[in-house]
């Protein structure tokens, strides 16, 4: 349903500096790059939603809505530890530690961080049925 999510930023190197180790610890692929965005997917599968990090295309500065987030699935607990350690190393800031959130439901697992320009994602595992 999704083909991709691009988040703004106001400063690229920045970002990707946040971005770049992110992804690879989920093993997606750079599927574009050019002087003002860069996109994470699977390379071989264009039907796989892509993640884009960039200049706003109208050429105004990048700004943050309040609400929006990005939720990245994962199978088990220490792949968010893993990944929010990361965003945390690399200039990110948190929004909520790893942990069970139990108040959405029995054995959701999810940290919650912001990237340097402020957009912010969520790293999740639903509940084994």
């Amino acid at each position: 349903m999704i083909a991709y999510t691009m988040v703004g930023t106001k400063d690229i190197e920045r970002a990707l500096k946040f971005y770049d180790p992110l992804f690879a610890e989920m093993q997606l692929d750079v599927c574009w790059k050019d002087e003002s965005s860069k996109a994470y997917g699977k390379a071989d599968d264009s039907n796989y939603p892509m993640f884009f990090v960039g200049y706003p295309f109208d050429g105004n500065q990048a700004s943050v809505g309040n609400g929006t987030m990005t939720a990245f699935q994962f199978n088990a607990p220490q792949q968010v530890d893993r990944l929010y350690e990361i965003a945390m190393n690399c200039g990110g800031s948190s929004e909520g530690e790893p942990g069970y959130r139990p108040q959405y439901t029995e054995g959701f697992y999810a940290a919650y961080v912001r990237d340097p320009d402020g957009n912010k994602l969520a790293f999740v595992v639903y509940p084994k049925e």
